[in-house]
C-alpha cells in the first residue's frame, strides 16, 4: 500500500520514502518531510515481501527507511536515518534542478 501526501515545496521533485508502520526512524523522516512541506510517496513494506526485494536488488538492503530523491526518473538513495543527511541531499537535488532549468 502507498500513499502520498501532497505538499509545495520543491515542485517537480520526486520523493519516495520506503518504511513500515512502526518504524521510529521511518516516522521521524515523515514528520520531517511533512514539517518541511515536501511532497513524498510513501510505500509501505510492512507485509510485502515483494517490496523488501526490490530493495534488496536495487541496494542490498531489506529494511528501512530508504529515500530516494531525484526527478525525470533518475533518483539518489539516502539509505541512513541522519535527517542533517536528508536535508543536504534534497538541497542538493533542489539546487541541481535550478541549474539545470532554461530560462527564455
Amino acid at each position: 500500500m502507498s500513499s502520498t501526501i501532497e505538499t509545495t515545496a520543491n515542485q517537480g521533485q520526486h520523493i519516495i520514502l520506503w518504511s513500515k508502520t512502526g518504524c521510529h526512524f521511518c516516522g521521524e523522516i515523515k514528520n520531517y518531510l511533512e514539517l518541511n512541506n515536501h511532497h513524498y510517496t510513501n510505500l509501505e513494506v510492512a507485509g510485502n515481501d515483494g517490496l523488501r526485494d526490490v530493495l534488496e536488488a536495487k541496494y542490498g538492503i531489506r529494511h528501512v527507511p530508504v529515500v530516494e530523491v531525484g526527478r525525470n526518473g533518475t533518483y539518489t538513495a539516502f539509505l541512513e536515518t541522519d535527517l542533517e543527511g536528508l536535508a543536504q541531499l534534497l538541497a542538493q537535488e533542489a539546487e541541481s534542478a535550478q541549474s539545470s532549468a532554461t530560462v527564455i
